[in-house]
């Protein structure tokens, strides 16, 4: 039988997503109010994307003091720290008179908001029991499931009816319930550890995290030339080398790189698991680029289409935690992930005489497969990692994923654009996302096969796969 969370467990792990949710639903709303927000401000649609690109470093430079503040304040503490900050400057986004003023606001928001998922996860973990750990962090994932449908849609609805402030200020009643939920039910802190703040580490990393992001979201939005570009990748490696030299050399390293050394961590967050995840995350930025540009379809036929994709993420969770506790995990993570990666390849044998109901249940079956996938990687990360070694893992996991998101989106931009020279074509046609969403989902096949080298009952004891009847 799987193990049912405990009534204080599924609470906990409920109001972590709810507040989780509010952030990540800032970071998809705000995409369609950006028009209306610039000719207020009276500037151009896209000097708006600063708006975009300042949340992103200013969360990604402040994620790697995750670990640290909650070890030093307390979880609980920090969380609804983050919770306050974030409220109050969506209060502020809202109230910009000017490009100038929103691009503070927006920082601190990024700011605020950056530490909400990896000190949440550490929440969940401290309160959740081994084997609670699969239905505790799959409930911490639906926000990333719901907010990327309902975001678009809302947002869209506020800045029509109501007005773009709104996409900022029903940020407001969110997060006081969420802070109000948050003191109630999570447990007070009780673990601390006083440890001095490496300040070269956080440097380090800032800066090789803000170039290595920026630098590839420059690269696909071209937004400055590409030498400039390249150059900060560049330096974002070589930053990072250095970066790592000094953590590993440290008593006290604002990250404990050593987590790495838990075999399952590394596979998930550091390995192959990072390389999934890159592929996959191509697919939610290829889809309705090719439905629009080679379809022919209008921006709403395309985001209908989108949302079958999303709604096959959601239609899965129900079965993944059963799922896990039947086969476990390698068998999942290696039968689903060829499974993601078919399904992907799939999308580029579609074309705009496929019958759409064919276009849909192939968008439901990766949505799906996707969902099952990240699931997976994100309950076995933590598998093996014990007490002192979670805040660290939950803040390299953080980076991880927010690195994968940015790279996927470079790496099929990159793939089309290649693709598109090969062809000597003036403009994008179906022949290079086809090949894109091909070779996006080799890489995911081979991605998921190389769990094999995992042992059959790894993560056993999360997953309760050993206390599965046989068939």
């Amino acid at each position: 039988m799987p193990a049912v969370l405990s009534p204080q467990s599924r609470n906990v792990a409920l109001v972590v997503a709810s507040a989780l949710f509010t952030q990540m639903l800032d970071g998809v709303i705000i995409v369609t109010a950006l028009p209306q927000m610039a000719r207020d401000f009276g500037v151009g649609t896209l000097d708006m994307s600063i708006g975009v690109t300042i949340y992103m470093l200013a969360v990604t430079v402040c994620i790697p003091a995750a670990a640290w503040l909650a070890d030093r304040f307390g979880a609980k503490r920090v969380f609804l720290t983050s919770i306050a900050v974030f409220t109050l400057t969506s209060i502020a986004c809202g109230l910009a008179q000017d490009l100038g003023q929103f691009v503070v606001a927006r920082a601190l928001q990024g700011a605020g908001g950056a530490v909400l998922f990896p000190v949440g996860r550490i929440i969940v973990l401290r309160t959740a029991q081994k084997s609670e750990i699969v239905p505790a962090i799959g409930l911490t994932i639906w926000p990333a499931l719901f907010a990327p449908v309902l975001g678009p849609a809302l947002g869209g609805f506020l800045t029509e009816y109501a007005s773009w402030h709104w996409n900022f200020w029903i940020n407001a009643p969110l997060g006081v319930v969420a802070f109000v939920l948050v003191s109630r039910i999570v447990a007070p802190d009780r673990e601390f550890r006083q440890r001095p703040f490496d300040s070269i580490g956080f440097v380090l990393m800032g800066v090789t995290l803000a170039c290595l992001l920026y630098g590839f979201d420059a690269l696909v939005q071209g937004t400055i030339p590409g030498l400039y570009a390249s150059a900060l990748v560049l330096f974002g490696f070589i930053s990072g080398a250095a970066a790592v030299y000094w953590l590993l050399r440290q008593p006290h390293p604002l990250v404990d790189l050593r987590t790495l050394n838990v075999k399952t961590f590394a596979a998930t967050d550091a390995k192959a698991g990072v390389i999934l995840r890159t592929a996959i995350n191509a697919t939610p930025f290829l889809l309705p680029l090719m439905f629009q540009v080679a379809f022919g379809l209008n921006p709403l036929q395309s985001g209908g289409l989108v949302v079958a994709y999303f709604l096959g993420n959601l239609a899965i969770k129900a079965v993944t935690t059963p799922t896990l506790r039947r086969f476990g995990f390698r068998s999942v993570l290696v039968v689903n992930g060829a499974l993601a990666g078919l399904s992907v390849m799939a999308c580029g044998f579609l074309g705009p005489a496929t019958p759409y109901p064919l276009i849909i249940g192939v968008l439901l079956v990766a949505g799906a497969t996707r969902s099952m996938q990240f699931t997976a990687l994100a309950t076995l990360a933590f598998a093996d990692v014990d007490a002192q070694q979670r805040s660290s893992a939950t803040t390299i996991s953080s980076m991880s994923q927010q690195l994968s998101m940015v790279f996927g989106v470079a790496f099929a931009a990159g793939c089309l654009n290649l693709s598109q020279l090969w062809r000597g074509a003036p403009s994008l046609g179906l022949v290079d996302f086809q090949l894109t969403l091909v070779l996006a989902g080799a890489i995911t096949l081979l991605a998921g096969l190389s769990f094999l080298r995992l042992p059959s009952d790894v993560g056993a004891e999360v997953s309760g796969h050993s206390r599965a009847p046989a068939s």
